[in-house]
């Protein structure tokens, strides 16, 4: 089977991380990928913040825990995460984002990390606290949160769940 296809279909949304930090090159390769996401009229709108320091994480992970109103850590202990940003005034801002989050999880499972899309970026950046880092990190003004990748070395090996009947509907 060609590879790409191959990890298409054996890529699983990670829910449990080794503690060791991504390396360099693996998150180099995973952003990379992010920024050769198909984009509305190539118009390469949105950002991506990579986020490894460990402080800077643990906030994220605050920040999305109290959007979700629990205490429990919603990004599953991966030591990193890849936050994305569309711009807000783009008809195509959150579609551009959502590609993506797509290329950066495929590209993730390709050099061997997990990833995960958690959600709420919108909430989270939509605060005081989160529109503050955004103006920290340089997030162009306007732009709002599409989602949160987390990264880090799968502990775990789900197992795939089957597609359900009549997911595709050809007319021919």
């Amino acid at each position: 089977m060609n590879k790409t296809l191959e990890d298409i279909q054996t890529r699983r949304s990670i829910r449990r991380y080794k503690p060791d930090p991504v390396k360099k090159e693996d998150l180099d390769a995973v952003l990379e990928a992010g920024t050769w996401a198909p984009t509305a009229m190539n118009s390469q709108r949105a950002c991506i913040v990579a986020v490894t320091d460990k402080a800077t994480r643990d906030q994220l992970s605050r920040m999305n825990a109290d959007v979700l109103g629990t205490k429990n850590d919603p990004f599953y202990g991966a030591p990193a995460v890849c936050v994305v940003f569309g711009d807000g005034s783009w008809a195509n801002g959150d579609r551009d984002g959502s590609l993506i989050m797509a290329n950066l999880m495929l590209a993730a499972h390709a050099v061997g990390l997990g990833s995960c899309w958690i959600n709420r970026a919108d909430a989270m950046f939509a605060t005081d606290e989160g529109k503050a880092l955004m103006a920290k990190w340089g997030v162009p003004e306007g732009y709002t949160g599409v989602g949160n990748c987390i990264l880090g070395y799968p502990d775990e090996t789900p197992a795939p769940k089957p597609r359900k009947e009549g997911y595709v509907i050809r007319v021919e």
